[in-house]
């Protein structure tokens, strides 16, 4: 009766629902007007005409819902028609008639968009089901979980159809109250989000729009494709079919966004630092964990259900039931319970995963932001190796962190569980397995401690190695010029040993507790059955399978809990490195007294200042400082070298910590260094410098910077892709692009430090009269100059002595005036212009080494620097074969699969033993005694753990020796590279290679590779077992396996670009960082901060990007399989429940339900490993790149060495000499034949871009000639080794150089002279003083880039270096040219008296520097213009002569005024 009753409540409900929607029907049609029924009509379109997946999903479960009922109805009809009738068969069939008639009613409502079922609302922008329909499907829940309880409480009494009926009604249920009451998709708001029922409204369109213009489907994707990651297909479908590219890559949502997320995320941490850090968790973030920690929770629970009912099921295979069919229940529960642990594992792991992501992008931020306000003391502590490394290693393993978040706490609910269960089967004995976990997981302790430790020390010495290899990166044509690259090599060799003693101790200590803990479920189950076996506990196979199948899940989170605390101890040490970064120092605000611009007439205001670069020392390096600018004036400051020219401009700049004193400066400013700095890019927008493109100004200031026909001669004009660093520029052209740049500004002061010194004579001289005389007439410019003639324009000149160097401003015009002494008998000549002509000396092309293809699509091909090289479609083979081969010729690998197969049969054969030896219950004889159970079982067990020892221990060696190998090779590959290589590869690649790949391939990729071989083994061991009980399985592995053979063909396409992506897209952001961090100084000084760090925001999205979409298509694929996996479980035990009992041991049937459990775990451990190898192997396929960039010329070749003695005589002699950078480039130097005679002083003359510095690169072999020869001494210089070659010549270059490191090693890096001949070249080049001065003397620091010393003693530094080595051939490039006269003139003097019986060969741009040469050799475009003594060019009135009376008459002119003044 009470079913009956049940029945006709449900058929009423129904019955109600088909009543009003009638009556609404009815309503609308009588009431609504034609009018107002043709509006009703359009909106109703309106309301159907949507394609939304929620709305599908609901359209598609009503009508199912509807269909279900009516077979459920025929079946039931038919059934009874022929067993007979009764009052409950006609209720039920009456209520399964009114749902078929309801449903399908609700079906068509949702289609035609009837406002009985939905409605637009309008004050929320969105269409909801109407109030109705929401408390009738709220009934319609309740009632069906009512009956679905009834159900189960006397399944006994009902038929199977009832539990079925209400069961799926329960569902329906839960899906149609989650979608009324949860689901939220507002209305379409500009294109970006679309309503609730519209939501792929534009997927047509989307073809046409590409990837990289839209914004994830996952912002606006329904519930359906959520839970099944359906808004990731499009994209793995795209990269089936073509080649991924970064467009084809949708936008990330704005709360993934670092873009997005980094305001708020700043907010709340200057909360936090103003509160209380415990207050600042605020509800929402309590929320987010919460339903991370629940779908956590969820997965636990699921998968102990399995290891819970096996007793259960092998006591039913066995014949003792509880209730008909008891099996399909069992089966339905084993396999719902898989159903919810494989949906709510996949929604966990992407999860943890999307917050990894967001995590690493905002530390990223935060560590560039505060790079960016560095002081400079705090700068020094931390050189730009190491901040790249906290970008690059540290904020990367904090995002990885995600995945371990919640193990803890689970592994702690995972021991709980299984106790439960142990206790349920073993009793007392459960405690013997809890005191055995507590013993393996107190086993850690010691392991993890040292983890930590050893890790710490690895982060430390890779920061070194990382710092010692940007600064060689940055310095390889000055080590490639003196032959030193081998002994830099060995240096970071050194360094790399260091690192690897402690990469040794770190992977073998992971590789004792990988043991400990793959040992650990065999010693748990080993201490229980022993204690089963004191205490008394009967064994039967059904508990100790159960027990077995608890063992095998507390498996997992005690593997991982190695991992896990590994991980925990590595994360901690990247927080600290990153948080004591971020505590560092800022540049202080309060140093300079920021006016606006116009409240006041003074531009810059200096009383009382005392500044230092160092707060502790007892020297300030500025002191009583009084200075007063007006508007508009012109300020000159000179000095010798080191006495704090540099240093008052940066105090402007509020650069130097002020110790006390007034700075004030009205305005903004534009700053020009001595170093130019430009940034990699085109040459526009170097000059624009993130201002909207004024033309008319933009040509007036390439008029001035003399810009015009350097552009005109470089292919791209201003399009041109200048390299890093300015690589492919000449040291004038940065200078005059960096002059430009400040220009364009339109700032109201400019500071100038010392730029005219890097350009020649005549540019010089137009730069000063078009820029400061001309464009800058009405500003405030403050300019450093060695120059004395610059300095009568000046309304005031400041004379630095501000370091008491001892010499006056009169002694510094006397050297002015002795320069010019040799040129008085001269009249003055009409100037001409200047032939600004391409300097090619530097413009390589990029085919050399290795060809950077992929020129992007805006650039056309030929630009110097092309787009990262990325590796297209699959992984070669060779690759992977190439990494196991590496370490003893992959001799070990063999050895390693053997190790882990005979684990693998071990551990089955152990389990198989204890099923097949313990009886089925309590009542049956065991097949062998108690002691001999326990005994082979413990044999078996040991001999697997050995086995696992083995293993780890082979592993790791492998691992650690291949790494050693790659590094080696890769490293020697690199030096050995022609410079070429450098030329046209930012640093940023090859840094991303020896800091993140190296790491990767240092710790990981060994583990990932072992763990993949081992899931596979496993995985196949698990078939095995299953099919040994029912071949049958196979029925529908086979087809189970092929589908998802292809699922994982379809996906790994486009997973395998999407790593590559990361790849290419992580180098830029890198790069850009590195160029930052040079220059700061300047980009504090427009105040472009915030500009840059939108750029670095918007990089770290790029890389964000394809990270976030690798992480959607892995789970896409897992779930997938996960469902393969689950459906072929459930087929197993349903056939295991259709045998007749008696035809198979349940014991054994039970061993294979136990490994079934194991099977999407396993199965997902084998595809993600799969899919981690095939992104991480990437960086081995990077690094191999780099193993075969084709080497330079031998460096020594051991047939043809020259005499110990050579060069004798030093005589140059060039023959029909023809170079250029490519063969498809114009020739540069176009047949030069002239001979530089032995002890003779050359001087080399010739506007920009005449082929000076090619002439000096060919005479290295920087560049090979393309024809003709250069003898030395008779010897051709391309028939010896380069070393042979570099080691005989000598060069101070246009750029000093210094090392980090001590005076001593920056003066003999290769340690070959005594300290006596080392203080003899520095009283020589007069730095002995200034190195007695300091405290290590010889052995004094030298920062990064040799920054705390000045310009003009680096130079200095590189005269000793030659003094040092005192070679018969001297090449000085410019090497004056950042120094004032008077140390120009030092120099001279030195040279002139160390080197009178050498040949010195001069580049210079100050005509004095080469007026007393014994021959001028004038170079124009690639030809020999004149040659001869400069006696006799002066004579002839030739292009050297109006050369040096365009320099003479300006500095005459200017000294005469200055005299006046």
């Amino acid at each position: 009766m009470f079913y009956v009753f049940l029945h006709a409540l449900s058929a009423s409900i129904h019955l109600l629902f088909l009543a009003a929607s009638s009556l609404s029907w009815l309503w609308n049609k009588v009431t609504l007007t034609p009018t107002t029924r043709e509006e009703h009509s359009k909106e109703e379109k309106h309301n159907s005409n949507n394609n939304n997946t929620i709305f599908k999903t609901t359209v598609f479960c009503s009508l199912a819902l509807s269909v279900f009922s009516f077979v459920l109805c025929l079946f039931n009809y038919f059934y009874w028609y022929t067993s007979g009738w009764s009052e409950q068969n006609v209720s039920t069939l009456l209520d399964l008639a009114l749902k078929t008639l309801a449903w399908g009613v609700v079906s068509v409502s949702l289609l035609k968009g009837f406002s009985f079922v939905l409605f637009f609302s309008e004050e929320e922008k969105r269409f909801r089901f109407s109030f109705f329909f929401r408390a009738w499907c709220t009934f319609y829940l309740v009632f069906s979980c009512y009956s679905f309880v009834v159900d189960i409480v006397v399944l006994s009494k009902r038929p199977i159809q009832y539990l079925v009926s209400d069961a799926v009604s329960t569902c329906a249920g839960l899906f149609f109250c989650f979608v009324a009451y949860f689901v939220k998709n507002k209305g379409h708001v500009n294109g970006i989000e679309e309503p609730l029922l519209n939501g792929d409204a534009n997927v047509g369109n989307e073809k046409e729009a590409t990837g990289g213009d839209t914004v994830t489907p996952f912002s606006h994707a329904g519930v359906f494709s959520i839970l099944t990651f359906s808004w990731v297909g499009p994209l793995v479908a795209v990269g089936n079919k073509k080649t991924l590219d970064l467009d084809d890559v949708p936008q990330l949502d704005t709360r993934d966004s670092v873009v997005g997320a980094f305001p708020s995320f700043r907010d709340k941490l200057e909360a936090d630092s103003d509160a209380n850090a415990i207050n600042s968790i605020t509800t929402l973030k309590l929320v987010k964990n919460l339903v991370k920690s629940f779908l956590a929770l969820l997965n636990t629970l699921a998968s102990f259900i399995g290891p819970y009912l096996i007793d259960a099921f092998v006591q039913y295979l066995d014949g003792r039931r509880q209730y008909e069919n008891q099996g399909y229940v069992l089966v339905f529960v084993f396999f719902f319970a898989k159903i919810v642990e494989c949906l709510s594992q996949r929604h966990w792991f992407f999860r943890l995963q999307q917050i990894g992501i967001r995590m690493r992008a905002l530390l990223v931020t935060m560590i560039y932001n505060k790079a960016l306000t560095l002081s400079c003391q705090s700068k020094q502590g931390h050189t730009s190796g190491e901040i790249i490394n906290f970008m690059t290693v540290d904020a990367e393993r904090v995002g990885n962190f995600s995945w371990y978040m919640h193990d803890l706490w689970m592994v702690a609910l995972q021991v709980v569980l299984a106790l439960l269960i142990l206790y349920k089967n073993l009793g007392l004995a459960s405690i013997a397995a809890l005191v055995a976990t507590f013993v393996v997981m107190l086993a850690n302790v010691p392991l993890g401690s040292l983890q930590e430790k050893f890790q710490n020390k690895l982060m430390e010495s890779k920061d070194t190695r990382m710092k010692a290899t940007s600064e060689i990166l940055r310095n390889m044509r000055i080590l490639k010029l003196q032959g030193w690259e081998m002994k830099f090599l060995s240096k970071i060799t050194e360094l790399r040993k260091t690192e690897q003693g402690w990469l040794t101790k770190y992977v073998y200590t992971t590789a004792m507790t990988t043991f400990v803990f793959w040992g650990a479920p065999t010693f748990i189950s080993v201490v229980t059955i022993g204690a089963c076996m004191l205490i008394g506990v009967p064994l039967e196979s059904g508990k100790i399978l159960s027990a077995l199948a608890t063992f095998r899940i507390l498996q997992e989170p005690i593997y991982n809990l190695p991992d896990t605390i590994s991980m925990i101890a590595q994360t901690k040490v990247s927080l600290d490195r990153i948080s004591s970064f971020l505590r560092l120092d800022d540049l202080r605000s309060d140093v300079v007294e920021k006016l606006p611009r116009g409240s006041s007439d003074t531009a810059i205001e200096v009383i009382d200042g005392n500044f230092s670069w160092d707060l502790s020392s007892p020297n300030p390096t500025l002191q009583n400082i009084n200075l007063k600018v007006f508007h508009g004036m012109r300020v000159a400051v000179c000095g010798t070298v080191g006495s704090g020219k540099s240093t008052l401009l940066s105090c402007v700049l509020g650069e130097v910590p002020k110790i006390s004193g007034i700075l004030k400066v009205c305005g903004t400013k534009a700053y020009v260094a001595q170093s130019p700095w430009v940034q990699s890019g085109k040459i526009e927008d170097n000059i624009l410098f993130g201002e909207h493109m004024d033309r008319e100004r933009y040509e007036k200031v390439l008029e001035a910077c003399s810009l015009k026909k350097d552009l005109e001669i470089f292919s791209f004009g201003d399009q041109t892709v200048i390299g890093e660093r300015g690589i492919n520029l000449s040291g004038g052209q940065k200078q005059r692009i960096q002059i430009a740049r400040a220009l364009y500004q339109d700032a109201d002061i400019y500071l100038f430090d010392d730029p005219f010194s890097a350009v020649d004579a005549h540019t010089g001289s137009h730069l000063f009269k078009e820029c400061l005389l001309g464009l800058l007439s009405s500003k405030t410019v403050v300019y450093v100059t060695h120059q004395v003639e610059f300095l009568p324009a000046a309304d005031l000149i400041l004379y630095a002595d501000l370091l008491n160097s001892g010499t006056d401003f009169m002694e510094l015009v006397g050297a002015h005036k002795e320069a010019l002494s040799t040129l008085d008998s001269l009249d003055g000549l009409a100037t001409s212009n200047e032939i600004s002509t391409l300097e090619q000396d530097l413009n390589v092309s990029s085919t050399h080494g290795f060809k950077e293809k992929e020129a992007s699509k805006d650039e056309p091909k030929g630009q110097l620097v092309q787009e990262e090289e990325r590796e297209k479609g699959k992984v070669g083979f060779w690759v992977y074969w190439n990494y196991i081969t590496t370490a003893y010729g992959g001799a070990l690998v063999p050895f390693i699969l053997l190790a882990q197969i005979l684990f693998e049969a071990l551990q089955i054969g152990s389990n198989y033993w204890m099923a097949w030896a313990t009886p089925i219950s309590t009542d049956v004889e065991p097949p062998v005694g108690g002691s001999t159970l326990i005994v082979i079982y413990v044999g078996l067990a040991v001999g697997s753990s050995f086995c696992v020892l083995v293993r780890s221990m082979l592993l790791v060696t492998v691992g650690y020796k291949t790494t050693t190998v790659l590094f080696n090779k890769m490293h020697l590959c690199i030096f050995r590279a022609p410079m070429s290589f450098f030329d046209s590869t930012p640093s940023g690649r090859v840094l991303n290679r020896a800091s993140t790949d190296q790491s990767t391939v240092d710790t990981d990729i060994p583990y990932q590779i072992g763990s993949f071989a081992f899931s596979m083994i496993q995985l196949l061991g698990i078939i095995a077992v299953m099919s040994q009980v029912a071949w049958q399985v196979f029925i529908v592995f086979i087809p189970v396996i092929a589908v998802r053979i292809w699922y994982q063909q379809y996906y790994i396409p486009s997973a395998r670009e999407l790593s590559r992506l990361v790849g290419v897209c992580k180098a830029p952001i890198i790069q850009h960082f590195a160029e930052t961090i040079s220059g700061t100084s300047t980009i504090r000084s427009f105040d472009h901060q915030s500009r840059f760090q939108e750029t670095n925001m918007k990089l770290t999205d790029g890389y964000s990007r394809p990270k976030f979409n690798i992480v959607g298509a892995m789970e896409w694929l897992c779930f997938r399989l996960d469902m393969l996996s689950s459906i072929t479980f459930a087929f197993s035990l349903i056939f295991l429940i259709s045998i007749p009992p008696g035809i198979i041991d349940p014991g054994i049937a039970g061993l294979a339900v136990t490994y079934g459990l194991n099977l999407n775990m396993i199965q997902a451990w084998m595809i993600w490993n799969l899919c981690n190898l095939e992104n991480k192997i990437i960086s081995v396929e990077r690094i191999l790149q780099y193993t075969i960039i084709p080497n330079g010329p031998p460096l020594v070749v051991e047939d043809n060495r020259p005499d110990p003695s050579w060069p004798s005589y030093g005589e140059v002699d060039i023959q029909d000499l023809q170079v250029c950078y490519d063969p498809h480039l114009p020739l540069v130097l176009r047949g030069l034949t002239c001979k530089f005679y032995g002890g003779m002083k050359t001087g080399i003359v010739g506007r920009t871009g005449s082929g000076k510095s090619t002439l000096i690169q060919t005479l290295f072999r920087i560049v090979e000639p393309t024809s003709g020869q250069i003898m030395i001494d008779n010897f051709n210089i391309s028939s010896i080794g380069l070393h042979d070659l570099r080691s005989r010549l000598s060069i101070i270059p246009q750029d000093p150089t210094m090392f980090e490191g001590t005076v001593r090693n920056n003066l003999d890096p290769l340690e070959e002279y005594t300290d006596e001949q080392i203080w003899e070249a520095l009283d020589k080049c007069q730095l002995g003083d200034e190195v007695r001065k300091k405290d290590g003397k010889l052995d004094s620091t030298v920062s990064e880039n040799g920054e705390n010393w000045s310009m003009g003693q680096r130079q200095l530094v590189c005269l000793g270096r030659v003094l040092l080595k005192k070679s018969k051939i001297l090449v000085l490039d410019e090497a004056t040219a950042s120094v004032d006269t008077a140390t120009d003139n030092l120099i001279q003097q030195t040279l002139r008296q160390h080197f009178s019986a050498s040949t010195v060969i001069t580049i210079a741009h100050r005509i004095t520097s080469v007026i007393d040469s014994d021959m001028v050799l004038l170079l124009n475009q690639g030809l020999i213009e004149e040659y001869d003594t400069p006696t006799t060019l002066l004579e002839n009135k030739s292009s050297f002569a109006q050369l040096v009376a365009e320099y003479t008459m300006r500095s005459k002119s200017s000294f005469e005024k200055s005299v006046d003044h």
